[in-house]
C-alpha cells in the first residue's frame, strides 16, 4: 500500500492525502495501481473511457443506503427512505438503490419517468417541488404516486383539477415553512420565512381543513424540508419536527386525520474535515419529537447517501505559472462540476498515480478551461508536480455533480461509470460533438 505524501506543512489547514482516504473506505492507494475504487484502478478506467468522467461506487451507496435504514430501525421509527432523485438521477444509480428498497422523492415529470425506469413503483414515489406544472400533475396522477407535498392554496387547487380530471383521488401533503435556520449556505437553506418553498405554519391548519373538502385530494399529513448539506448538528431538525409535531396535535384536535410526516432530508457530509451529523443522530431527533405521534415517517436523503460515493476523474492538460502562481489545467471545469464556483465549495483533490500520491507537495491553484475566473476549483492547494495526461480525482462528487453540469463553452457532457467490485461500466455514454449540434437549426431565410 502506497503511503500517501504528507500535507504541505504541519500548519496547513487541508486534510492529508491519508486522512481524506481514510474516511472513504471504497477508495484506496494501490502501491502499483494508485487510486482505486472498490477493486478497479482508477488509471484503468481513463485508460478505457477517457476523461472527465464521474465514476460511481455501487458498494458505498448500498452501505450509506443500509447505515440509514438501520439507523432508523435500530431506533424502532416506522419510515421509509426516499432517494432524492435530484442529487443523481442516473439510472444505474437509482436501480442500485431500489434494489436495497430505496423509494424516490422526485421534483419534475423528468424525475419521475427516471424513478420508473429504475424499477421503483410508484405508489413508492414522494412528488416534491415548488413549481409542478399540470402536465406534470396530470403524468404524476396516472402514473399512481404514492404521495404528492403540495407547496400553496394554488397548488392544491392544480393537483384537484388534475385529479378529478382523471377520476383519481390522490394522497397530498401540506409542505410547511418551519422558519428554521439550518446554518448551511444561503443558495441551500429551504426552510426559513424568505425562502420559496411551502406555507407559513400559522396558515397550515386552516388550509389542511380546506384540503378535507377538496375533490380529488385526500390529506394523509405534513412535509417539510428546511435545507441542505445540514452540518451543524441536530438542533435545527429537532426546532423543525417539534414545530411538525404541535401542528400535528392541532389538526388533530380539530378532528383531521394525519397519517405521515415526511421529515425531508439534507443531512451533510464531511467535504474537507467539518464535522457532520451521523444517520444515528438524525433518526434520535425524529424519535425524540415524532416519534410518539403513531404516524408514518419519511425521510429524503440525497447527498449522504451518494456523495460520498463518486468522484471526478480529469486529467491535466498543462501548469503553468503566472509569476509566483502555479496553475494546474484540468480537462473538467465548472461546466462539469460547478460546486465550487456556485457554492464556493471545498473538494478533496487526489492524484491518481501510485508516485503522485507519494511525491513532495507544493501549492497550485487548480483551474479548468473554461473562459471564467470562476471557473477555479481550488486555490493554494497542495499537489506534486503534474505533467500533462496526469490524473487527478475529485471526491465527493456523486451528489449534486453530473447532475448540476452543462455544456457550457460548448463542452459534451462527461461519461459515467459504475463499479461494482472488481467490474465497471459506461451507465451513461460521453456526449458526443456532434450532439451538441443536434435541434439545432437555422431558419428558412438562412437558407437563401
Amino acid at each position: 500500500m502506497a503511503a500517501p505524501a504528507p500535507a504541505l506543512s504541519a500548519d496547513d489547514a487541508d486534510p492529508s492525502f491519508a486522512e481524506l482516504l481514510a474516511g472513504r473506505p471504497h477508495l484506496t492507494a494501490n502501491a502499483q495501481d494508485g487510486l482505486t475504487i472498490e477493486e478497479v484502478p482508477l488509471a484503468r478506467i481513463a485508460a478505457e473511457v477517457g476523461t472527465p468522467t464521474w465514476v460511481y461506487s455501487a458498494g458505498s451507496l448500498r452501505r450509506r443506503f443500509g447505515a440509514l435504514r438501520d439507523a432508523l430501525r435500530d431506533a424502532a421509527l416506522d419510515c421509509e427512505v426516499h432517494f432524492a432523485v435530484k442529487a443523481n438521477p442516473n439510472l444505474a444509480v437509482l436501480r442500485t438503490l431500489a434494489r436495497e428498497g430505496a423509494g424516490a422523492d422526485i421534483v419534475s415529470e423528468g424525475e419521475l419517468r427516471l424513478a420508473l425506469a429504475a424499477g421503483i413503483v410508484p405508489d413508492h414515489v414522494v412528488f416534491s417541488g415548488v413549481g409542478k406544472t399540470m402536465a406534470e400533475l396530470r403524468f404524476a396522477i396516472g402514473q399512481g404516486v404514492g404521495q404528492i407535498n403540495a407547496e400553496s392554496v394554488e397548488e392544491i387547487a392544480m393537483i384537484s383539477a388534475a385529479a378529478t380530471a382523471l377520476g383519481r383521488t390522490v394522497d397530498v401533503a401540506i409542505r410547511v415553512n418551519p422558519d428554521v435556520d439550518p446554518r448551511t449556505h444561503a443558495k441551500i437553506t429551504t426552510g426559513k420565512s424568505e425562502n420559496k418553498f411551502g406555507v407559513a405554519m400559522a396558515d397550515a391548519p386552516a388550509l389542511y381543513a380546506s384540503m378535507a373538502q377538496t375533490p380529488g385530494v385526500r390529506p394523509v399529513g405534513i412535509a417539510t424540508h428546511i435545507g441542505s448539506q445540514i452540518t451543524a448538528g441536530m438542533s435545527a431538525y429537532s426546532t423543525a419536527y417539534r414545530a411538525l409535531a404541535d401542528l400535528v396535535r392541532t389538526l388533530r384536535a380539530q378532528g383531521l386525520p394525519v397519517e405521515r410526516v415526511d421529515c425531508g432530508g439534507g443531512l451533510g457530509i464531511p467535504y474537507r474535515d467539518e464535522p457532520a451529523p451521523s444517520p444515528a443522530a438524525l433518526a434520535g431527533a425524529i424519535k425524540a419529537t415524532l416519534g410518539n405521534l403513531g404516524v408514518k415517517l419519511m425521510v429524503e436523503p440525497g447527498r449522504w447517501i451518494a456523495g460520498p460515493a463518486g468522484v471526478l476523474l480529469a486529467s491535466v492538460i498543462l501548469s503553468k505559472r503566472n509569476g509566483s502562481r502555479r496553475f494546474v489545467i484540468l480537462d473538467a471545469a465548472m461546466n462539469d462540476l460547478v460546486r465550487p464556483a456556485m457554492y464556493e465549495a471545498w473538494h478533496g483533490i487526489l492524484p491518481v498515480s501510485a508516485t503522485d500520491l507519494v511525491a513532495p507537495l507544493s501549492p497550485c491553484d487548480i483551474v479548468g478551461p473554461v473562459c471564467e475566473t470562476g471557473d477555479t476549483f481550488a486555490r493554494n492547494r497542495g499537489l506534486p508536480a503534474l505533467e500533462p495526461a496526469s490524473l487527478v480525482a475529485f471526491l465527493d462528487a456523486g451528489a449534486y455533480g453530473a447532475a448540476m453540469s452543462s455544456t457550457y463553452n460548448a463542452r459534451p457532457l462527461a461519461a459515467e461509470v459504475l463499479v461494482d467490485g472488481a467490474r465497471f461500466a459506461v451507465v451513461r455514454e460521453r456526449q458526443s460533438l456532434d450532439a451538441l449540434l443536434a435541434g439545432q437549426r437555422l431558419p428558412a431565410w438562412y437558407a437563401t
